[in-house]
């Protein structure tokens, strides 16, 4: 993954966004005092291909009434790694504690009202774990992605792959 620029990310961000001590990551305090960290983690698990999930964590673990400027500055980031890197973005949703389905509905409505959407394929997929847990994946990638239809057939595949009841 190529580095990211804090100094781009801060031009279009409404929080200040430092880089976090961990490769990768960022971080940034909104004015309700909650603590996110934003970053991307090479993934070796859904893809073969060049990928990274995006990682979204409330640190601090407050309440975090809705907040636009949130949205903003992690839409932010998310273009700046878009800008630095022609690759799939994956978004897998945490289900720790059963958020899950909200997670991806509000990443998916955050993802609805980005300026520049029409450049690029989101698609997300909702796959059930041998437990009965519904899990929320959605793969986002630049249309001029020069590997766009392989990259697509093989998250495909591995949703398919995972929706399957094991034997």
């Amino acid at each position: 993954m190529n580095a990211l620029s804090v100094k781009a990310i801060n031009a279009s961000s409404p929080y200040l966004v430092q880089e976090s001590k961990e490769e990768g990551f960022f971080e940034f305090f909104t004015v309700h005092d909650v603590h996110y960290s934003v970053g991307f983690l090479e993934d070796d698990i859904l893809m073969q291909e060049e990928a990274y999930q995006l990682i979204i964590a409330n640190v601090n673990h407050r309440s975090s009434p809705r907040d636009a400027k949130v949205r903003d500055t992690v839409i932010g980031i998310v273009d700046e790694f878009f800008r630095m890197n022609n690759t799939t973005l994956l978004y897998i949703c945490e289900t720790g504690d059963g958020k899950q389905s909200m997670r991806s509905r509000l990443f998916e409505y955050w993802f609805s009202s980005y300026k520049r959407k029409a450049y690029f394929t989101m698609l997300s997929s909702s796959i059930v774990d041998a437990d009965g847990i519904v899990n929320y994946a959605t793969i986002i990638l630049r249309n001029d992605n020069p590997r766009f239809a392989q990259v697509l057939e093989e998250y495909t595949k591995s949703i398919q792959l995972l929706s399957q009841k094991p034997e």
